[in-house]
């Protein structure tokens, strides 16, 4: 199967139940969206997708979060374990692909989508406003045991993307340190977080975290 978007979404600010601050977690399928650098989290444009609004800059967006890819596959295991229908774009994904093993990428990778030019940096940690907008049972220890997150991307080069673009991966780097271990090695796992520093294949400031909590 071809590796395609089967949706792209963004969302503006809306109260969460449960919440007292409003979130742009609830995305929702738009026919194109255009993807930039936002720069740091701290002073930067927030999202990397243009009209995708981000509340919490201290957590979310930025260079290395500019852009949140989930497999179609993912969301589907999930309804299935939940008995209810996911939508594209209920993780707060801004990418739905059909047919690319998002969770088997390796931090580095490169992949075309439409015009634009994405790097994987690493996994999604799911939060506090997560588990509200998914309400459901311990859904943040689920999600995290189960360890497939989906990636967040950079914006190497801008573009547009749209429904059915094929998606490309144009390098591998090969070292096998995929997204789902460097979850593991951010919730704790000391023998994959010296892999990640010995490798230096994170990002600087994901890096420099890492190696504080040695």
């Amino acid at each position: 199967m071809t590796a395609t978007v089967l949706s792209v979404n963004a969302g503006a600010l809306a109260p969460v139940e449960g919440m007292r601050r409003p979130s742009g977690i609830r995305k929702h399928p738009v026919d194109r969206i255009d993807v930039r650098d936002p720069g740091p989290k701290r002073g930067g444009l927030g999202s990397g997708v243009v009209g995708d609004e981000i509340y919490s800059r201290k957590h979310h967006g930025g260079a290395t979060q500019a852009v949140y890819a989930v497999a179609r596959e993912e969301l589907d295991h999930w309804g299935r374990e939940l008995a209810r229908d996911l939508p594209d774009g209920m993780f707060g994904e801004n990418l739905t692909t059909r047919g690319l093993a998002v969770d088997d990428s390796e931090v580095g990778e490169l992949w075309e989508v439409g015009s634009a030019l994405l790097e994987v940096c690493g996994p999604r940690v799911p939060c506090a406003t997560f588990a509200k907008h998914m309400a459901e049972p311990r859904w943040m220890r689920r999600f995290a045991e189960h360890g497939r997150t989906g990636a967040y991307l950079a914006v190497r080069e801008p573009g547009r993307i749209e429904p059915g673009d094929p998606v490309t991966v144009v390098h591998r780097p090969g070292h096998g340190l995929t997204v789902p271990m460097y979850f593991r090695a951010w919730m704790g796992d000391q023998g994959l977080a010296e892999l990640f520093l010995r490798a230096r294949v994170l990002p600087r400031a994901e890096h420099d975290w890492l190696e504080s909590r040695r």
